[in-house]
């Protein structure tokens, strides 16, 4: 194969099938046709004399040529994008740009009021899109969809960027009114109700099963080394509204503290360190290698230290 009579495109709509899988997808990702996009598929065809895509009663599945070709075009592409990456300065002061965040709800309500803080004071034209953490999936980080994703992450796949945005402890925030804050010990915590909250990773939340102690994650986990398990009555993934039943339920939601924090001002609750130990958590900001030297998103990526630096 002559690599010199080789259509770049090409790569680029391979490289777009193998992930979507689906030439209408594909096709509206590059913004173009579906029977530009069929043609390539058919180019691509000819050009590697194999069907790279085969329909199934499962849809559209790469063969096995194709799949083996995947990670070697996307390393080819990501290298070149890094290469043509323009070196320009960015106008902090001018620019209009729109960055797109994925961020936890837990992310969203420490770190990012700090953020927007500092973006209004020196950059007063740039916009923040905020997403959820089932908005998006690893795909939209990688393809540059989002500039950058911040939560707490279990795996991440080798390609990305991260640095670990802070290190937090945990804390319990309870009702003032709740009696257990009179005498709060271990034996009174496993005695009281409990609202369990976490978000982790990407996608669509799954339901939570009380007995199985892996998913829960670290509060449980931790509890489970002392041969211990407390009573959970509400599962949620969302901070503010674990906040909001501690404080009308007369629930213990055992948090991040940064987040238990938020109330640190307001009489009616009380935070209070947790009777037993729990490992640390990281929070991570992760994101793309074809946006690693863009001038715009380096500046974006400082402003998010400091403004964690703040919190």
């Amino acid at each position: 194969m002559n690599i010199s009579k080789i259509d770049l495109n090409l790569l680029i709509y391979l490289d777009v099938l193998l992930r979507e899988k689906n030439v209408t997808r594909a096709a509206s990702q590059l913004n173009i046709t579906q029977p530009a996009m069929s043609n390539g598929l058919k180019r691509l065809r000819n050009l590697f004399n194999d069907p790279i895509l085969v329909r199934t009663s499962d849809g559209m599945v790469p063969t096995e040529r194709a799949r083996s070709l995947s990670p070697v075009i996307r390393k080819i592409l990501l290298e070149l994008e890094e290469a043509l990456q323009g070196e320009e300065d960015f106008n902090q002061e001018h620019s209009q740009r729109v960055f797109r965040i994925m961020a936890s709800d837990y992310a969203a309500s420490t770190l990012l009021p700090k953020l927007l803080k500092k973006i209004n004071k020196i950059a007063p034209n740039v916009t923040m899109d905020i997403m959820t953490p089932s908005d998006v999936n690893f795909h939209d980080v990688e393809a540059g969809k989002i500039d950058m994703a911040i939560n707490r992450f279990d795996e991440l796949p080798q390609s990305f960027h991260q640095k670990t945005v802070w290190r937090d402890s945990f804390s319990c925030l309870l009702s003032a009114d709740n009696e257990v804050v009179a005498k709060f010990n271990l034996n009174s915590y496993l005695a009281s109700k409990h609202v369990w909250v976490s978000k982790t990773g990407f996608g669509v939340g799954v339901g939570m099963d009380p007995k199985d102690v892996q998913k829960l994650g670290w509060v449980d986990e931790a509890l489970s080394r002392l041969g211990k398990k407390r009573d959970i009555k509400v599962f949620t993934r969302n901070y503010h509204v674990a906040m909001q039943l501690a404080y009308e339920d007369d629930l213990i939601a055992t948090l991040p503290t940064k987040a238990a924090l938020l109330h640190k001002d307001d009489a009616n609750f009380t935070i209070v360190k947790p009777p037993f130990d729990i490992p640390d958590i990281e929070l991570k900001m992760i994101w793309s290698p074809l946006l690693h030297h863009d001038a715009s998103h380096i500046w974006f990526r400082q402003l998010v230290m400091e403004a964690a630096a703040d919190c």
